[in-house]
């Protein structure tokens, strides 16, 4: 355990940010798993809106320190790939 004032605080901060994270992530995973679900019903514009949804949560997170610029990028597109190959198979 640390002593130092300035020290805790750190800890504390760190505490905070981890649980700031895990929610974030926790949020955008299951955005991610309804996204994936409106598409196999088929609505699409429905996928747009809940697509643009998982975008701005991805982007918040990588805005901060939650993902790198280059996993928010690779999540983005691997999504974007699903939708796209489950909307082409349910025509």
């Amino acid at each position: 355990m640390p002593n130092i004032k300035s020290a805790k605080k750190r800890v504390e901060i760190g505490e905070r940010n981890r649980k700031v994270n895990i929610e974030l992530k926790s949020k955008v995973r299951t955005l991610i798993k309804s996204s994936l679900r409106t598409a196999e019903a088929g609505d699409e514009k429905a996928v747009v809106a809940a697509v643009a949804q998982v975008f701005k949560a991805i982007d918040k997170g990588a805005k901060g320190s939650t993902y790198h610029k280059n996993k928010a990028a690779r999540l983005k597109s691997r999504l974007t790939k699903k939708i796209k190959a489950i909307l082409e198979s349910s025509k």
